[in-house]
């Protein structure tokens, strides 16, 4: 599995390039069958991963957040999270996140300016990097859906943020922080009121602070997620389809511009 997925990862680097050296090169009519097979690749990335965390092989969790202050880059740390959440997810849960997990501090405001440096680096130079911290697009105009960050890597439906996404992005970050919770021990205090936060908003998930635990939070979030899923999951493949036809690269990972009223004449 390993093997498997370093060989997509390169892959995915390697269309990024051959996409990037297309555009460059003035040789657009290659790019909309590299992209083709870019989001194809990302779409096997996301299942192997998936694969990886529902395993039972003792392997260590997805990106483990280190314990202690860290000493990596603030888009790292973001990016940290990104991926132990699985969904575009707003500055301040991800400070709380990073917070329960490490001694370092991420100020959330500063978050707004990292997406936008983030634009600016792959303007200058698309691809040029291995991910992006972006922005999540909403299913009817594929605007920039203000508050919310996600990942480059990510497949365009999975940052498409529909009526019912909030709730099922909502329920999925808890199944997959509860989840890395179980696979790296007893929570501390910080962790223990991150996932009583959850379990507030999860029916069922616990009655009180002491009974947040993990499985009882996975449990009652994935009986809501079946009631959402399937239709959010359609919606946002469906905008998603339409968006990479009329999209162009800046504007499928940071949004389009948004719509103005045109004034009619007196």
């Amino acid at each position: 599995m390993a093997e498997a997925m370093d060989e997509l990862e390169d892959l995915i680097s390697g269309l990024r390039v051959q996409i990037r050296r297309a555009l460059a090169n003035g040789r657009r009519a290659e790019v909309p069958k590299l992209r083709a097979e870019l989001h194809a690749a990302e779409q096997r990335w996301d299942t192997g991963l998936q694969d990886i965390e529902g395993s039972d092989t003792g392997r260590a969790p997805l990106a483990p957040l280190p314990s202690g202050a860290s000493l990596l880059p603030m888009r790292e740390q973001v990016h940290q999270v990104l991926t132990l959440l699985g969904a575009p997810t707003a500055p301040k849960l991800i400070v709380a996140v990073h917070e329960a997990f490490n001694a370092g501090e991420l100020v959330s405001a500063k978050l707004t300016s990292l997406r936008r440096d983030e634009e600016r680096s792959f303007r200058s130079a698309p691809f040029a990097r291995p991910y992006y911290l972006c922005s999540a697009l909403a299913v009817n105009q594929w605007v920039s859906v203000r508050g919310l960050l996600a990942v480059s890597t990510w497949s365009l439906d999975r940052r498409m943020i529909g009526p019912l996404s909030p709730r099922v992005d909502f329920l999925s970050g808890a199944i997959r922080l509860a989840q890395h919770v179980e696979r790296t021990g007893d929570p501390g205090p910080q962790t223990s009121r991150l996932l009583w936060r959850f379990a507030t908003n999860i029916p069922g998930a616990a009655e009180s602070f002491g009974s947040a635990r993990p499985a009882a939070i996975i449990a009652a979030a994935r009986a809501e997620l079946e009631v959402h899923d399937d239709s959010d999951r359609a919606q946002r493949k469906a905008a998603a389809e339409a968006a990479r036809r009329r999209l162009d690269d800046v504007q499928q990972l940071f949004g389009a511009q948004p719509l103005r009223a045109v004034r009619s004449a007196d």
